[in-house]
């Protein structure tokens, strides 16, 4: 499959938007996480967020990375893409962005049956994020990508 990731636009924020409401990793008690939930234009002009978009188009993922403090705000990839290596190739692409910035770690606060991926990709826990109800109900692991700045 061909994979391009570029910068993500204010037009694609409905399609961004859907990615992360059909989520199924967000379904059943997580559900309450992406109610409403809207990545929405000015949050895409604000900050660097990534598409990964696939044959004709289409959008398979996202990531958006915030550099003051270093941190993965958020990471998607439609639930039937996964396990092409789409996500891996997003966290790859995160790494380099983080490097052009100068930075030597990005902070994922990872959604609980996501850790597993983020620890296969590099990330080392650090500690674990209390839940603060009614926003987010259970705790997540807190964890840290280090990103080599000579590589």
């Amino acid at each position: 499959m061909e994979l391009t990731i570029r910068r993500a636009t204010a037009r694609d924020a409905k399609r961004l938007t859907r990615i992360v409401q059909r989520s199924s990793a967000y379904g059943g008690h997580y559900a309450p996480m992406t109610d409403g939930f809207r990545v929405g234009p000015d949050y895409i002009e604000t900050h660097r967020v990534f598409a990964a978009v696939g044959d004709q188009g289409r959008l398979l993922g996202f990531y958006s990375l915030v550099l003051s403090p270093p941190e993965l705000d958020l990471m998607f990839v439609a639930d039937d893409a996964q396990g092409q290596g789409i996500g891996r190739r997003l966290v790859a692409h995160m790494k380099d962005e983080a490097r052009a910035a100068g930075l030597d770690r990005v902070r994922v606060v990872a959604h609980p049956p996501a850790e597993g991926f983020y620890r296969s990709v590099g990330a080392v826990r650090t500690g674990t994020l209390a839940a603060n109800p009614p926003a987010v109900m259970w705790d997540r692991p807190d964890m840290v990508i280090q990103v080599t700045l000579n590589p």
